[in-house]
């Protein structure tokens, strides 16, 4: 009998890019019972189900072959326009052939990844940064260094000597309520990032999953605004906090060039983003008020933040810290030092409440105190008790954990 040679290891990407914790913490919380800060949902209750229903049964009945048929790459033409005016109203001119579909804004990173990023390359990260791109940035064997934050994000100065030091192919942010800080990078620090891109050969990709979720304050220009990095910044966008996650229909803005190598990637991964989808979320936006949806969404959500920042307040040992954002979904929280946010994790889940901690976030040297909490899921009863179930299972745990 011949002996079976084993087959080949998975990649080497594949052995090494660690699972979301955050996947894995939506999964350990799945019990109706848990009220889970952990993920960053949108309030199911608030997503225009009916408004939606309409806009699948409109395309269907009225263009059932060409909805349920192939379709270009680059996206439908109805929901490209609808997005470029959109931008175009909110301050950035862009026009629909300017813009690619995609199947979530992840996708995005991912085409955007194999677009730009060899084996080796190096990329810049705001730290702590969003976790997936972090996976993704992995995936493509690209070597990822934190940029220095503060508070108001970026800090421009530190950002030049990295990028000096290391030249990286691409700075990742999220400028506007950023996850998982939620914090909000100022306009003087908008420009001097672009004036970086231009000055040192960057490209920017600057996410904006959650721009139009804001609650107070005053919206700041999108990088890609700033004529210094007008030819190298590439904004992504998503449907997925103001519409439905479940449609999965991002988008990514970007020059000529970078645009067409992006549709040889999508071609390569999934030829185009389901027809249906893209036509009931043109139908969707040419027939309902997204925006009066949008102020409804916020109008809610802002209680919501109010009601956990009240609850912060007796949750989390004496000495804690918490930002204020002024919109987004999340609250960046800090313990004491000592406490070690992800060792405390299985006693929280065992009082029935959950956060994220804050560790698998950074790029850097993690910060273990650290931790996220996302505000838009429950309501503000249902928030109250989380914060009561997290103030009995911390009263009792130590520094140490």
């Amino acid at each position: 009998m011949t002996t079976a040679a084993a087959p080949p290891q998975l990649a080497a990407r594949a052995r090494a890019v660690r699972t979301s914790p955050v996947r894995e913490i939506l999964a350990l919380t799945a019990r109706p019972e848990v009220i889970s800060f952990a993920g960053g949902l949108p309030a199911p209750e608030l997503i225009d189900a009916d408004g939606i229903r309409r806009a699948y049964d409109q395309v269907l009945t009225d263009e059932p072959r060409r909805v349920l048929q192939y379709s270009t790459t680059e996206g439908d033409p109805d929901l490209r326009a609808a997005v470029a005016a959109r931008l175009a109203r909110r301050g950035l001119p862009t026009e629909p052939d300017h813009l690619l579909v995609t199947t979530g804004s992840q996708q995005a990173l991912t085409l955007l990844a194999a677009a730009l990023l060899e084996p080796g390359d190096a990329v810049v990260v705001e730290d702590p940064t969003y976790l997936a791109v972090l996976q993704c940035f992995g995936f493509a064997g690209a070597r990822v260094f934190a940029a220095p934050t503060d508070d108001q994000g970026i800090i421009p100065d530190r950002l030049a000597d990295l990028v000096a030091r290391e030249r990286p192919r691409l700075l990742y942010v999220v400028p506007t309520f950023q996850n998982p800080t939620g914090r909000t990078m100022a306009a003087d620090r908008r420009r001097a990032v672009a004036e970086v891109a231009a000055r040192q050969g960057l490209w920017i990709v600057e996410d904006d999953p959650y721009g139009e979720l804001r609650y107070e304050g005053t919206a700041q220009p999108w990088i890609a605004s700033y004529p210094a990095a007008a030819d190298r910044t590439v904004l992504l966008g998503s449907f997925s906090k103001t519409m439905a996650p479940g449609m999965r229909l991002g988008w990514l803005r970007a020059p000529a060039a970078l645009r067409r190598a992006c549709v040889i990637a999508k071609q390569a991964a999934d030829l185009h983003t389901s027809t249906v989808d893209q036509a009931a979320a043109a139908r969707y936006l040419a027939e309902a008020d997204l925006d009066a949806h949008l102020a409804r969404m916020c109008a809610v959500y802002r209680e919501r933040r109010d009601a956990m920042l009240d609850g912060l307040v007796g949750a989390l040992p004496p000495g804690s810290s918490w930002n204020r954002p002024e919109g987004g979904m999340f609250v960046w929280a800090r313990l004491p030092a000592g406490y070690d946010a992800t060792a405390l994790l299985p006693a929280v889940v065992a009082h029935d409440v959950a956060y994220v901690p804050g560790a698998p976030f950074f790029a850097g040297a993690p910060d273990p105190a650290a931790l996220r909490l996302s505000f838009t899921t429950h309501a503000p009863a249902r928030i109250a008790e989380g914060m009561a179930r997290l103030a009995r299972a911390l009263g009792g745990q130590s520094a140490t954990g």
